[in-house]
């Protein structure tokens, strides 16, 4: 397999940790196509993720017409077709250029039959890769700290957004205003996420070096939610130079 227990790793700039995440999450969905026939995987819907979509969409002899993607959270209360749903930036910026054998997108104009639906799909088969971030306040997907339950007993839940999360998508250029941003989402639980078989976690930028630090130094917690990753025992998480900033030498 591509790696066997959890790792940081940090690159010079954002171009540099996409590649290598990607080459990492490329290893994985061929192993699982060599092994089993076909692969599944969730992504995130983020532009954190953009440099390893770019480069995983230009790795050569990938076996996508094998391949499942889910994605990990959803919005409430926006129209279908708006740019900002995380289905149709997905299918934007990852999803169209690789033309995967299958991508679910979250349905939420019914939310509790949708995410029952969407839960039976994804518990289907195993899953073996996720790509994800870390949010600038620790999330991933969208368990929010302080709340975020490390062992949930449900596969997927409506939440409320964190004030610093909305302000991220406003400072991501998703939404013009933070009145814009929406209070409510679906979203896969983190018991959810740590049952993929492997975890490629990409985080650039300044903006999320008080996340990565945390990640590596503080205890295990719904403070930083994304501490968690420590646990699953293949996780690579990249960060550029700038991500790594308050590390020191520790990465």
């Amino acid at each position: 397999m591509s790696f066997t227990s959890f790792a940081l790793r940090a690159h010079e700039d954002r171009k540099q940790m996409g590649r290598a995440a990607a080459q990492s999450a490329a290893r994985t969905i061929r192993d699982a196509v060599d092994q089993r026939g076909s692969a599944r995987m969730i992504a995130a819907s983020a532009p954190s993720q953009l440099d390893v979509y770019r480069a995983l969409a230009e790795e050569p002899d990938m076996p996508w017409d094998r391949v499942t993607v889910f994605h990990m959270d959803e919005y409430l209360g926006l129209d279908i077709a708006a740019p900002q749903r995380f289905a149709n930036w997905l299918i934007e910026h990852f999803v169209g250029r690789v033309n995967p054998q299958h991508f679910h997108p979250m349905r939420t104009e019914s939310e509790d039959r949708g995410m029952g639906e969407y839960v039976d799909l994804l518990r289907a088969a195993p899953v073996d890769l996720v790509c994800l971030g870390i949010g600038v306040n620790g999330h991933i997907a969208f368990n929010e700290p302080p709340h975020a339950d490390l062992d949930d007993a449900k596969p997927a839940r409506i939440i409320e957004l964190d004030h610093v999360s909305r302000v991220q998508q406003v400072d991501d250029e998703c939404f013009a205003t933070l009145e814009d941003v929406p209070t409510q989402a679906l979203t896969l639980t983190i018991p959810t996420l740590m049952a993929a078989a492997h975890l490629v976690c990409a985080v650039p930028g300044p903006q999320k070096a008080a996340a990565v630090r945390a990640l590596v130094e503080e205890p295990v917690g719904a403070d930083w939610p994304c501490t968690v990753l420590r646990r699953h025992g293949r996780c690579e998480v990249h960060v550029d130079r700038e991500a790594a900033a308050l590390l020191g030498s520790t990465a």
